[in-house]
């Protein structure tokens, strides 16, 4: 314990290495947050944040989002292009969208359309609604707005509006039955729009969303279709309006060579179509600028084994190269990277409420009188350690003997009493048996599930399925670190539970030493002491895909901001109040005025019975009441 270090703490944890410069363990154990790039002396303990929150009486679960790693990322993203555009004399400029799909929220979009004002950075909407919600954004006056996804009519419509609007909005062809669409609606109207279109790309991403390519791609024109768009467009008299070859390979892109080689089969597709007389200006290389969950820098599902900087660079420099060797322009460049821009500035912050734990189970395992022979079996293996009996050995007649135990239990052979003390003596003889494995170098290949058998389960107040949705749907590694005592050894393994009642609704896959881990090494409860724990990188996707299972809303959020004048170097900015009891039933079709109603009718006709008090009446109805106002979550703290 006394020669635990915090650089201890960073190998387990890895904070530096996921956190993208915003995160890092403190000297005082604490989790703090540097949340804007460019000024490092910014310096927030994250203890502080969790103590102002109570103070403020906002009730944990809490979603905190720090808005300046937002506009930071935005900032560091379009910075990253200029900068390799001016080292590569690259002719193109970069002008990319933020695809609200990854975080549809309001105030998320409000400060990425206000961080992105100075470099002309615009939005991606894949969906009528999500067009609706862009085009009530006032972007600056040169940025893009790239429509994408299937479009009906009224799609179509809403985007020569935004065009009369003196919007630059880009209607992506998806399939080519939309571009005929487009042309008579456009010419109804009598406004140009500017079109693009999307390339089936032979190039796979890699990771798990690397169908987004290949002939069994959900989206996209094959080449034919493209080819046989720009003559129609030529034939319609509006050949003009073809600005834009868009291609994505996938989400979360795992290896820098699938975005070569994207990039590679990409130009070549825009360099032809520029000798055929298409006069393209944009190429839109989609999205998939993954995200490092795991902090292994590796082409595992859960990270990338490239920076930003690789990536952009791949970019530009890859259609540069394309161009100058096919003579041709070089194209201003439309990137889509949502979950790089989002991931990091948000997080899920959760109270440890309680250990569940098999081998802490107490009960009186003494010999009585003509006890079965299998517990008296059992118990006779624990002195077998000191014997110097093999450990496999203990292993098989103990896991037997629990077996039988259990069948001579259903034919009514042994009592309850019997099988509790059986169950006890082996919970014990496992327990040694993982402390005695510890001093050996070889361990059995059966042997080696005990520690994830005996570790902890740490109750968390929170709902996977709300707030970690793709922990549980995709087995997605997000990262779990205590916020406090990491200056402390952690010295129990567990994995995570949530308060729903869904056996899924776990997390047993975390960042570990040698790679992924099924336990988490967390801190040994103290009685009195509240112990909280952070899922970070969860600001893309989690927070729009998080459903209501067990009726769970939505979390209370903190929006933080920082300041260097502050004394804490920080404030909250606003407190957005999560869901309400009387919210979640009204969005199943209930009518929370009318069960109040009933359920006052029904404490009224106890109260005339003689069964309950009048005065005890009041304070059950008024009770209902509150907490039919209340939050979803369970209530803690001191």
């Amino acid at each position: 314990m006394a020669n635990w270090t915090i650089e201890d703490a960073e190998r387990l944890y890895r904070v530096k290495r996921w956190g993208g410069g915003y995160f890092e363990i403190g000297e005082n154990g604490n989790l703090h947050v540097t949340p804007a790039f460019d000024n490092p002396d910014v310096r927030i303990d994250f203890n502080t944040v969790i103590e102002e929150i109570k103070q403020e009486g906002v009730q944990f679960p809490v979603v905190v989002r720090f808005h300046d790693i937002l506009r930071s990322q935005v900032a560091l993203l379009n910075q990253t292009f200029r900068q390799s555009i001016k080292e590569a004399e690259y002719q193109g400029q970069y002008q990319g969208v933020y695809p609200v799909k990854v975080n549809q929220m309001r105030e998320v979009v409000e400060e990425i359309v206000d961080a992105g004002a100075p470099y002309d950075y615009g939005l991606e909407a894949g969906s009528k609604a999500e067009l609706l919600t862009v085009l009530s954004f006032e972007t600056s006056e040169k940025s893009l707005t790239i429509l994408n996804g299937y479009k009906d009519e009224e799609f179509m419509r809403l985007a020569l509006l935004g065009r009369k609007l003196g919007r630059n909005i880009i209607v992506v062809v998806e399939k080519y039955s939309e571009l005929l669409s487009l042309v008579r609606i456009a010419k109804e109207l009598n406004i140009d729009p500017i079109i693009g279109v999307r390339s089936k790309m032979t190039v796979k991403g890699r990771g798990k969303w690397e169908s987004s390519g290949g002939d069994r791609a959900k989206f996209g024109l094959t080449i034919a279709e493209i080819i046989n768009a720009a003559k129609y467009l030529q034939e319609q008299g509006l050949g003009h309006c073809l600005k834009l070859l868009h291609f994505h390979i996938g989400s979360q892109l795992t290896d820098i060579r699938s975005v070569k080689d994207a990039v590679a089969e990409g130009g070549r597709i825009y360099a032809e179509l520029r000798k055929m007389g298409v006069d393209m200006t944009h190429v839109d290389v989609g999205g998939g600028l993954g995200v490092d969950y795991d902090g292994t820098q590796s082409t595992s599902d859960s990270s990338r084994n490239y920076s930003m900087q690789e990536y952009v660079a791949d970019v530009v420099y890859g259609m540069k190269e394309i161009c100058d060797l096919e003579e041709v322009p070089h194209p201003n460049l439309v990137s889509e990277s949502g979950r790089a821009i989002t991931a990091h500035h948000s997080c899920v912050i959760t109270q440890i409420v309680g250990e569940i734990k098999n081998s802490d189970i107490q009960f009186d395992t003494q010999a009585s009188e003509d006890e079965h022979v299998l517990v008296s079996n059992m118990r006779d293996l624990v002195p077998a350690f000191d014997n110097g009996s093999n450990l496999q050995e203990i292993f098989n007649d103990a896991s037997q003997w629990k077996e039988q135990a259990i069948e001579a239990f259903k034919l009514r052979v042994i009592s309850l009493e019997e099988l509790a003390k059986l169950e006890t003596l082996y919970w014990q003889i496992m327990a040694r048996l993982n402390q005695e494995l510890k001093q050996v170098e070889f361990v059995p290949e059966e042997l080696k599930g005990l520690e994830y058998a005996l570790s902890s389960q740490y109750l968390c107040n929170f709902s996977i399925f709300q707030s970690a949705a793709d922990t549980w749907a995709i087995d997605q590694v997000l990262p779990v670190v205590p916020i406090t005592r990491m200056n402390e050894e952690p010295s129990v393994n567990c994995s995570l539970v949530d308060i729903t009642c869904d056996s899924d609704g776990k997390i047993d896959q975390f960042i570990g030493e040698q790679g992924i881990s099924d336990v988490l090494h967390l801190h040994k409860l103290k009685p009195g002491e509240e112990y909280y724990a952070g899922l970070f990188l969860t600001g893309a996707y989690q927070d729009v895909m998080g459903d209501m299972h067990n009726l769970f809303g939505r979390l209370n959020e903190v929006h933080i901001f920082s300041d260097d004048d502050d004394p804490a170097d920080f404030y909250i900015e606003e407190v957005v109040t999560g869901s309400s009891v009387s919210g979640v039933l009204s969005i199943m079709q209930y009518n929370p005025s009318a069960m109040a109603k009933d359920v006052k009718r029904a404490i009224d006709r106890q109260v005339a019975a003689g069964n309950i008090k009048p005065r005890e009446g009041v304070k059950w109805t008024d009770f209902y009441e509150d907490c039919l106002h209340g939050y979803t979550y369970l209530k803690t703290g001191k």
